[in-house]
């Protein structure tokens, strides 16, 4: 395969997912969630694995019974909370979301809502109109229902839509909900993303799409 050029991925509007998209947070997600896991006599490399891109109450529920999720779930949202200070945005997004005033974009996260804007703040990435939290769906990522919503909320059709996404749950569920994919990170690589780059440096918004520069492209 020879070097690759610039790629374009057409859109309307955007959806971004949160955690390793637009805010790195993973330093306190692996603080808290190991805390939490040697609280509750669980391995914590196990409880890791489970993390990414699913809702706190779906990863719980893989080690407790139901009654117990609740409480666990309010548990563990205090302890990242509690930690938020360390979140900082992913490199190249600050540059990129002042380009979208006027455009349509949310963001879709399986985060409980407190939690999604706290690192958003802390990161100091703009607020979007559009946030889709755990709160707002019954069935979280893989399934297309958070990517459905968000495309409902802004109005437009899946189909016009570029999602943003680094997990491989969420990159499953962004494909499922009928838009175009863009990867974040080497982990998207494993995915049938429609394009990946390792971050967001250098990506502009074009007015009618995106431009990932050949610099930070992984697979176009």
């Amino acid at each position: 395969m020879g070097l690759m050029g610039d790629h374009f991925l057409p859109a309307r509007g955007l959806l971004f997912d949160n955690d390793g998209v637009l805010v790195d947070s993973e330093v306190s997600v692996v603080r808290s969630w190991t805390r939490w896991a040697m609280e509750n006599d669980l391995d914590p490399v196990e409880v890791m694995l489970a993390v990414p891109g699913r809702r706190a109450a779906d990863t719980v529920a893989l080690f407790l019974g139901a009654d117990a999720v609740p409480a666990a779930v309010a548990h563990i949202t205090r302890l990242e909370l509690e930690d938020v200070g360390s979140t900082t945005a992913v490199p190249g997004v600050l540059e990129l979301v002042p380009q979208l005033d006027g455009v349509p974009w949310a963001v879709v996260t399986s985060g409980v809502r407190d939690l999604a804007g706290a690192r958003l703040t802390a990161a100091g990435v703009p607020l979007p109109e559009v946030l889709v939290t755990a709160e707002d769906v019954t069935a979280g990522k893989p399934h297309p229902e958070p990517y459905l919503t968000g495309a409902s909320r802004l109005g437009l059709p899946p189909t016009d839509l570029v999602v943003l996404e680094d997990s491989p749950s969420g990159v499953a569920a962004g494909l499922a909900a009928g838009c175009a994919v863009l990867g974040i990170g080497e982990l998207a690589l494993d995915t049938a993303a429609t394009a990946v780059v390792r971050d967001l440096t250098g990506v502009r918004w074009t007015g009618t799409g995106l431009l990932l520069p050949a610099a930070t492209l992984l697979r176009g």
